[in-house]
């Protein structure tokens, strides 16, 4: 009989899964890690390891960051959507962790529900990492938390203007105001607040200010997001009616800090959340944060299969 062996790795599904100071170790090492690239080093801690890559949802991003930094480390990536593997044919979730986590030493899962990942990586013999989900986006923010360190140092004490949805980007800038120790104001229209079981516990950090100009008042980082997520497109026309006053232009930004920088978690629609004129300027430093997605992953892949 094939009795199951059940070991329990640690796996990456929420911000909150690691510690304040593990969180500051391993962006702080991420920097490192793209420094060692810029001066052509070499390093490669991860030779004859695997990294599977589930994909429910499409990406660009997602996929070139973890591919091309898992074989930086001298790994290898092997993406999986549902077109071409048994996932996608109604096999349970439980199955397909049960037999990926016994090929490959790490999965990482781009998916709609937040229970298909917490499900698969109750069964898993290795790390999950979330690399999305409709709830949290944990990865983006440790990308996003490495550029602000880079650009301004420590983002503890600082004070951050989430303009927009509440959605699984404002979920995980929530968690990372616990985590980091930063202030945010959430301005969003009403009927679109983030969940409150996630924001009830950050509630001495984290408020909603509905007026987006106010919200943004003196703050040093402005982040938003695009109006209608992956899988909302019916709701397009609804939604920029719901969002028409919460667009990131110049207006706001002269509202923020004079040094305050501007985020995205990327792909943009100039003229919808932002104006051409902010993510293009001189504050914006989305195309640093775009990079540094790779970055990060990879201080996380090193902390998770060297744990």
């Amino acid at each position: 009989m094939d009795k199951e062996t059940r070991t329990t790795p640690r796996h990456f599904l929420s911000l909150m899964d690691l510690t304040p100071e593990e969180l500051r170790r391993l962006v702080a090492r991420a920097t490192e890690l793209r420094k060692m690239l810029e001066q052509g080093q070499q390093h490669t801690p991860l030779q004859n390891r695997s990294l599977g890559m589930i994909f429910e949802k499409s990406s660009t991003r997602t996929r070139v960051s973890f591919e091309v930094g898992m074989t930086q480390l001298g790994g290898h990536a092997l993406f999986l959507s549902p077109r071409d593997s048994q996932l996608g044919r109604g096999e349970p979730i439980e199955d397909s962790a049960r037999v990926l986590s016994r090929m490959v030493d790490c999965v990482m899962i781009r998916t709609f529900d937040h229970a298909t990942l917490e499900l698969f990586a109750a069964y898993s013999r290795v790390p999950v990492i979330n690399a999305l989900t409709d709830l949290l986006h944990p990865c983006q923010l440790l990308a996003d938390m490495q550029t602000y360190f880079e650009q301004r140092g420590d983002i503890a004490a600082k004070s951050v203007a989430w303009i927009g949805d509440g959605n699984n980007m404002c979920h995980s800038y929530i968690n990372a105001a616990r985590q980091f120790d930063f202030r945010l104001n959430i301005a969003c229209p009403e009927g679109y607040d983030p969940n409150p079981k996630i924001l009830e516990p950050a509630a001495g950090q984290c408020r909603i200010i509905r007026d987006p100009m106010e919200a943004a008042k003196g703050v040093d980082l402005v982040v938003t997001d695009v109006w209608a997520s992956m899988g909302q497109e019916s709701e397009q026309a609804k939604r920029e009616r719901a969002f028409s006053g919460y667009q990131v232009d110049d207006k706001l930004m002269r509202r923020a800090d004079r040094n305050a920088l501007f985020m995205h978690c990327l792909p943009a629609h100039r003229g919808e959340e932002v104006s051409a004129s902010v993510i293009d300027g001189p504050q914006s430093v989305v195309w640093s944060e775009a990079e540094n997605r790779m970055h990060a992953q990879k201080a996380l892949l090193e902390l998770l299969l060297s744990s």
